[in-house]
């Protein structure tokens, strides 16, 4: 199993729609195949943040997913006029080692 962690920063004052955005989202990656969850998380000292904790059977699921067109539907949602701070956005992924 891996984790995805994607990571951004908002840098103007859109936290609040980004986060409504993201309860309301459409729920598409729950159809794609190796997918097993997804978290959306804000630190408490950084509430500009936003994290995505999605994890995965395995890493070729995932890449599969970022590369389809459902992904880039996914994205719709994202309110107009969003800013992001490029030096806060990043993705990483994780082995998944225990539980």
């Amino acid at each position: 199993m891996v984790l995805v962690l994607s990571q951004f920063k908002v840098a103007n004052g859109m936290s609040a729609e980004v986060k409504g955005a993201f309860m309301n989202r459409p729920h598409q990656v729950e159809n794609a195949p190796g997918f097993l969850r997804l978290d959306v998380v804000s630190p408490v000292d950084e509430p500009d943040e936003i994290w995505l904790l999605t994890y995965w059977h395995d890493l070729a699921s995932y890449e599969q997913w970022h590369q389809s067109p459902a992904h880039h539907q996914s994205h719709k949602g994202i309110p107009k006029g969003l800013r992001l701070d490029p030096a806060g956005t990043r993705v990483r992924v994780f082995n998944h080692i225990s539980s």
